[in-house]
């Protein structure tokens, strides 16, 4: 797998299940930053909290070390939500049974890079 280029950042072993990350994810995927950052306040879901957090740390990544930057010139390249390991529980049933209660984990990782013109 090729490396991507873009700068990003990488949230590890995040307490919630990646398919509810992934709904949110899905709606900011390849918009403009700023698009990206209005669309995540205000939407409800823990999932868009964390994806916030780690979109506006590739940001500042990315204007920490290009100081020509600006936040209107950059996008979305890459939004990975992955499974991470899984919190195994037992959950006590009737008649001395017990089921495994699986509490799942994410990783989420921002690839963010700079609008190319047409003309470039």
């Amino acid at each position: 797998m090729a490396e991507t280029t873009g700068y990003r950042a990488e949230a590890k072993y995040l307490l919630i299940a990646p398919s509810k990350v992934r709904r949110v994810a899905d709606t900011i995927r390849r918009k403009p930053y700023s698009e990206a950052i209005a669309i995540l306040e205000h939407l409800p879901h823990k999932g868009a909290k964390l994806l916030y957090k780690v979109l506006k740390s590739a940001a500042a990544n990315a204007l920490y070390q290009n100081k020509k930057l600006d936040e209107d010139m950059l996008y979305v390249k890459e939004l990975l939500v992955n499974e991470g390991p899984r919190m195994k529980r037992m959950w006590i049933r009737g008649r001395g049974r017990a089921d495994i209660l699986q509490r799942r984990m994410s990783h989420i990782k921002v690839v963010v890079d700079e609008i190319q013109k047409v003309g470039e």
